[in-house]
């Protein structure tokens, strides 16, 4: 039974630590300073939602119909396009790269933005859905499994959200802010053009 955790807990933070959408965001918000714990919540009860739907079988279910999947793989290619250009824009303009540049975005603007860059990339559904439910319905205990996936997830985001602080030595310079917002752009236009290629 324990290992089945394990393996769960594993899985998810392997598919979890690589740079994605969601992970620049907790990032951006931890290092700015910004409604960070809302944030990590959100990312981590999102994922626990989508690891319990793929161990429920909807994996199985979303892959028996390739135009849902196409549709999806459309719509969250251009929303992290659309990410990737404002990145971009951000990393042009030095002064608008500094935490205290501009006003703080409410909290309804960032869980809303959170909620669009976990809900609209599919590569949370490939990852969690149909990537993690598949496994799951092969170990001891699905459930397991799938609880140590969520403890890996939830783990993550929040070393990422309120750990990113430790970084801000370094990213209070605008020459930081600009590489690190250049990466997420590339990043984002990277992911975008693999689920459109």
């Amino acid at each position: 039974m324990l290992t089945s955790a394990l393996a769960g807990f594993a899985a998810s933070a392997v598919l979890i630590i690589a740079i994605g959408a969601q992970n620049a965001f907790v990032l951006r918000q931890g290092l700015r300073r910004e409604h960070v714990i809302p944030v990590v919540v959100t990312c981590a009860v999102s994922d626990l939602l989508l690891i319990a739907a793929g161990i429920a079988g909807l994996g199985a279910a979303v892959s028996a119909r390739p135009a849902a999947v196409t549709v999806v793989r459309w719509v969250g290619a251009a929303f992290l396009l659309a990410y990737a250009a404002l990145a971009a824009r951000r990393a042009w303009r030095p002064s608008a790269l500094r935490p205290t540049d501009r006003a703080p975005a409410t909290l309804r603007a960032t869980l809303l933005t959170c909620l669009a860059l976990t809900y609209l990339n599919p590569h949370v559904y490939l990852d969690t859905v149909l990537l993690l439910g598949t496994v799951a319905q092969q170990q001891e205990s699905r459930w397991l499994f799938g609880t140590g996936a969520a403890v890996a997830s939830g783990a993550w985001f929040a070393a990422l959200g309120l750990g990113a602080h430790r970084l801000s030595p370094v990213l209070s310079r605008p020459a930081a802010w600009r590489a690190l917002d250049g990466l997420i752009a590339v990043v984002m236009a990277a992911i975008a053009i693999t689920l459109i290629a």
